[in-house]
């Protein structure tokens, strides 16, 4: 299961990070072309607004395999150690239940829509650009399986503070 995660953590790294590369690039050739070359390229304008949409999304996938997004831990912090582990399972199953309804099933409905339309200047189907959105969906489903598994079976740590602790102990008899 670790495996998969690393694999899954790693693909998500090169392409969320690649995203980020590209746009860099091609900002910087926007730049170029507009004010030294005094001709505008705009299709890379358009194209950075989509790589930024998969730069996103796929980074949110990567936070929700780390279980990195907005919580209240003012409550959690007050739960008994079985109270927590429930809640925490609860919001992974409501965040695998988005991912699979937004995400996925109106992933898939907007990106069919839009196959028929063109962007108006890179002259590619728009649904290309939409496949992230599914995609971004199956890989939330995946994390969200995976985080449940390993918060039932204790491999995810619900106390922050005994973690850290724990974490200073086990360095300290490695060192």
């Amino acid at each position: 299961m670790n495996h998969f995660r690393k694999y899954l953590n790693q693909i998500l790294n090169v392409l969320a990070g690649g995203s980020f590369l590209a746009m860099v690039g091609l900002t910087c050739w926007q730049v170029l072309t507009r004010y030294v070359l005094k001709n505008p390229s705009s299709w890379s304008e358009e194209l950075v607004s989509y790589l930024f949409a998969w730069m996103a999304l796929l980074g949110a996938c990567l936070v929700a395999g780390e279980r990195g997004h907005m919580n209240i831990p003012l409550v959690m912090d007050r739960l008994g150690f079985n109270a927590k582990k429930y809640l925490s399972v609860f919001g992974e199953i409501v965040a695998c239940l988005f991912s699979g309804v937004i995400l996925v099933f109106g992933g898939i409905q907007i990106t069919s829509l839009a196959m028929g339309q063109m962007t108006s200047s890179l002259g590619v189907a728009i649904g290309i650009f939409y496949i992230v959105l599914p995609l971004s969906g199956i890989l939330n489903i995946c994390y969200t399986i995976l985080n449940i598994i390993e918060i039932l079976n204790g491999s995810i740590c619900l106390d922050p503070v005994n973690e850290t602790v724990l974490a200073a102990e086990k360095a300290e008899k490695e060192a």
